[in-house]
């Protein structure tokens, strides 16, 4: 077993959230498996075991399935969070089998590779129009005029949320986002409560509504749901769309940015793509990888488990380093290196196993959209000014990227 305390892992750290690879080249070389006490956690940095344990049975994304939580030996989280907790709580992201099963069975439903293609037209137009506005203004914040707007209304489009609503969507969505931070403050979870409070009244009268009058939408969709007599429950419908938008836009914004971020840092990559549009599919893949936006991926230990001679009790918390795995130079040819026409690209940046990211195609067509819009419409694109990333370490991403177009 390694231990943690000297190393620069230190997801507090500002300077370590600026550029954690280096920490984790560290921690792959330290072990697989190291003991963090800061947060009572396992962290798992290599690639082939993160891999592994994202499809292991014996892991769980929450064990109230098997076990309260004194049985588990953990501390019920307190009663003034629990409008979060319900929410989050009921969303197929946190459930496993057969909760799991049902839910993204019947979501799939409503949610089919067909649906997603048909929405191809609007985000390419959607882009399109605001890449053709930030050109107009000379340019702007990259993160709120582009990288924002598209996949909040794509999922709002989705979800039939009407425009006059859809103001304070990103809003709860930082505040609920916030709590899967390591170690939230009171004030984070306060605001993730008063979010969840919020977001769910609403979501809660819109379906309602389309239970009386239903749409061509998403949540009417999921309200006519149904398999062998399964339907989803109030709860899980509202858990479902929260977490549609949650993961369906946080993610993509910040790969967004961090993925532009990445190209002007790196100009001959950058020039080889605007030489060649061909490579934006690759391109993408390559940016999820290089600038992970989603760092850290947490599992409970249901059964005790082994990892390289290390037995991790029961009642155990894993947190698998997405970031770390996609820079392994076990599988990724000179990993430090961006490289867009990268072949072999194995990244995990959508998950893996029952929790693969069923937003994983849409969140494609999104990034692909505005990075073709941007390089037809705005070749000169390039940075107004060193970008302040965020201080969050798990959802990894930008304050702002301002940019110019000359």
């Amino acid at each position: 077993m390694a231990a943690a305390d000297d190393l620069a892992f230190d997801p507090w750290d500002p300077e370590f959230v600026s550029d954690p690879y280096p920490a984790y080249a560290e921690l792959r070389e330290r072990g697989r498996v190291i003991c963090f006490e800061p947060t009572d956690q396992w962290l798992v940095p290599h690639h082939a075991d993160v891999s592994a344990l994202l499809r292991d049975r014996r892991l769980g994304r929450t064990y109230q399935h098997r076990f309260s939580h004194e049985d588990f030996g953990r501390t019920p989280p307190p009663p003034e969070h629990e409008p979060f907790h319900v929410l989050n709580d009921h969303g197929m992201l946190d459930l496993e089998p057969p909760d799991h099963t049902r839910i993204r069975r019947l979501v799939s439903k409503a949610f089919t590779p067909r649906t997603v293609e048909q929405l191809k037209p609007y985000v390419h137009a959607l882009a399109e129009d605001l890449v053709s506005a930030l050109v107009e203004a000379g340019g702007g914040d990259l993160l709120a005029d582009v990288a924002e707007p598209l996949p909040v209304a794509v999922i709002a489009e989705m979800l039939g949320i009407p425009e006059s609503d859809r103001a304070p969507l990103r809003p709860w969505s930082a505040d609920i986002c916030g709590m899967y931070e390591l170690n939230p403050s009171e004030d984070v979870a306060a605001k993730a409560v008063r979010a969840s409070v919020e977001f769910t009244e609403y979501l809660r009268a819109l379906i309602a509504e389309r239970r009386k009058e239903p749409g061509d939408d998403l949540i009417s969709g999921l309200i006519a749901a149904h398999d062998e007599g399964d339907r989803l429950t109030e709860q899980e419908m509202i858990s479902t769309c929260v977490l549609l938008l949650n993961a369906g836009h946080e993610a993509t914004v910040n790969a967004t940015t961090n993925g532009w971020w990445a190209l002007f840092r790196n100009p001959e990559q950058l020039a080889a793509l605007r030489a060649d549009h061909s490579l934006v599919p690759s391109a993408v893949e390559e940016l999820l990888r290089y600038d992970t936006p989603l760092q850290l991926f947490e599992r409970w230990v249901l059964e005790e488990i082994e990892v390289d001679g290390t037995t991790i009790p029961r009642g155990a918390e894993i947190a698998m380093l997405f970031g770390s795995a996609n820079h392994d130079p076990a599988v990724f040819a000179d990993p430090g290196r961006l490289d867009l026409t990268r072949k072999d690209n194995p990244h995990i940046s959508f998950s893996a196993g029952i929790h693969y990211c069923i937003g994983a195609p849409l969140a494609r067509i999104e990034l692909a959209a505005s990075m073709t819009a941007l390089l037809e419409k705005a070749p000169t694109l390039c940075p107004a000014a060193e970008p302040e990333r965020k201080p969050n370490f798990v959802m990894r991403g930008l304050e702002e990227l301002r940019v110019e177009v000359r």
